[in-house]
């Protein structure tokens, strides 16, 4: 199988495209195109006979149906992210997000490719209205990054309904790993107490997430395109565990053996109604179409966390003294 994975030089996408051809796939790889040709964390990937790099950007049609020919599947994960920059620049989410979206499902579409990915976010769902969540549960855009997801969710749908584009939806809640940007809130924390300064800055801890290993995030989204009852549906990856901030705060603490103060960092805190304050993962879908569910729970993933952003070549790339958007 030839597999294309969008946002591959990112931190989901990297570890995708790892296990993808450790599974025997040829993986053509998309980072996104800089004149410095740095290709993300895929540089963290040794160079494989299966894999092919190339760089671009999706919200150029023409490059999207270049890319998709010759390949069976695509595993489409290049969006912004970051919520807080999304209150700045949320143009630049729609045009990526939404646009860059449209141009991946076109561009299959009329490649003929026999299935496709479209990752999602359990942002959409908004603060739980009820738990855990379901894929019926109501869609809140409470962010402009949310929104955009939303926006790229139903383009995607759209193609099935349409075209009969056969895609899968996949809305994975908070992954969490090696690789992870800065922005987050685990590598905030672990790099800010790796950095060994006295006190670290937080927002809101209260709010709850569902945590989920990265490995595990990427066996679902395999286990997804390996299953034909699940064209044309949304299904969440989660663990179906839910943990509150500073819970996971006070276990990174115990795991590094660090008793650092907390302090709350007034920039650090969502708009009152921007804030999602419950995440709890319903992943019974997917068990009941795949039989997956997760192998590495949280203190296990905390630990293989840790030991990665701990090694002095991999902590060196981040800036834990300022607030990264």
């Amino acid at each position: 199988m030839r597999a294309l994975v969008t946002g591959a030089d990112g931190f989901i996408g990297s570890h995708l495209t790892e296990l993808l051809l450790e599974s025997g796939y040829k993986v053509r790889a998309l980072s996104y195109y800089n004149s410095f040709n740095y290709w993300g964390w895929l540089e963290d990937i040794p160079a494989h006979d299966d894999l092919e790099i190339v760089s671009g950007d999706i919200r150029d049609p023409s490059l999207c149906r270049q890319m998709v020919t010759g390949v069976d599947i695509v595993f489409h994960l290049a969006a912004l992210i970051a919520i807080p920059y999304s209150y700045v620049a949320p143009d630049s989410y729609v045009d990526t997000n939404v646009k860059g979206t449209l141009n991946i499902c076109q561009a299959a579409k009329d490649a003929g490719i026999s299935r496709i990915i479209c990752t999602s976010t359990s942002e959409v769902y908004g603060t739980a209205q009820y738990v855990p969540i379901d894929e019926k549960h109501p869609l809140q855009p409470q962010s402009p990054y949310s929104a955009s997801k939303i926006g790229a969710d139903a383009i995607a749908m759209s193609f099935y309904n349409a075209f009969e584009l056969p895609l899968t939806i996949a809305r994975p809640f908070n992954t969490y790993g090696p690789r992870q940007s800065a922005r987050a809130v685990i590598p905030t924390i672990i790099a800010q107490i790796a950095s060994g300064i006295k006190s670290i800055s937080l927002g809101d801890v209260s709010p709850t997430r569902d945590f989920t290993y990265v490995e595990d995030t990427c066996r679902g989204f395999i286990e997804l395109a390996n299953c034909q009852d699940a064209v044309g549906k949304v299904i969440n990856i989660g663990s179906n565990y839910e943990i509150s901030i500073l819970q996971t705060l006070e276990l990174i603490r115990d795991i590094m053996g660090n008793e650092v103060e907390l302090i709350t960092s007034e920039e650090r805190i969502r708009p009152e109604r921007s804030e999602v304050f419950r995440l709890w993962c319903d992943n019974t879908q997917i068990h009941k179409l795949t039989g997956y569910a997760p192998q590495i729970f949280i203190r296990e993933g905390l630990e293989r966390t840790i030991s990665w952003f701990t090694k002095p070549v991999n902590l060196a790339k981040y800036k834990s003294w300022i607030y990264n958007l």
